[in-house]
């Protein structure tokens, strides 16, 4: 039976001056080191040839598709946009700290959203429901290979819904500019909706790319 390859890529880096800081839906640029950097791996290892891109929408992402698929056009999905912070996007862990709402945000995400965000559950629905859609859309119109370049959280997220071998979301954290390659296959996918990762992305030996402690079928 036909099966279809994934290949679900995190974007590039920002600037270091916004690590720790909430930064979701704020929608900053690559910075001129991340973007070094994705041009470095692409150099050293080639990113996978693909049909389709699909990508969300944020800046981050889109200009991480120019960098490494500068002759494809993309496909933005707006479901496969980062968590909505609301209030709290650009704030640090240290500013927020002592807000009632915060820490009780800290204590259940999914049920709490920051003022005017969403919830870990609302996020996870929306992300879940824009991939599905892709998956379809990839089996429906002959879609051998293609890319999702999207955000960590996401990726995290997705892959702990969706992914075989089964392991926790923080077990699918992966670096900028590196992600996993997916098999769809049809049977599987319509009847329990699960994927195969099979491989990290790009295809590098081992030694070379710090890869999540998951034993990848072969």
């Amino acid at each position: 039976m036909q099966s279809y390859i994934i290949y679900l890529i995190r974007h590039g880096a920002i600037d270091e001056t916004l690590k720790g800081r909430y930064i979701g839906r704020t929608d900053v640029n690559l910075s001129e080191r991340g973007k070094s950097n994705l041009r470095d791996i692409k150099e050293d290892f080639g990113y996978p040839v693909c049909d389709k891109v699909y990508a969300s929408p944020l800046a981050r992402c889109t200009q991480t598709c120019e960098i490494i698929y500068p002759d494809m056009d993309i496909s933005t999905v707006a479901a496969l946009s980062e968590c909505d912070f609301g209030e709290w996007e650009g704030k640090s862990a240290v500013e927020l700290s002592g807000k009632p709402e915060f820490t009780e945000w800290l204590k259940n995400s999914d049920k709490t959203s920051p003022p005017k965000g969403e919830t870990g559950k609302e996020f996870a629905m929306r992300i879940c429901r824009g991939f599905e859609k892709i998956v379809n859309e990839i089996v429906s119109e002959n879609i051998l290979k293609s890319a999702v370049v999207t955000h960590g959280g996401i990726i995290m997220t997705l892959l702990s819904v969706y992914g075989i071998p089964q392991a926790e979301s923080y077990k699918w954290q992966m670096d900028n500019g590196y992600g996993f390659a997916l098999r769809v296959t049809p049977s599987l996918w319509f009847r329990d909706k699960i994927v195969e990762v099979f491989d990290t992305v790009p295809f590098a030996p081992k030694a070379e790319i710090q890869k999540p402690e998951i034993e990848f079928f072969e």
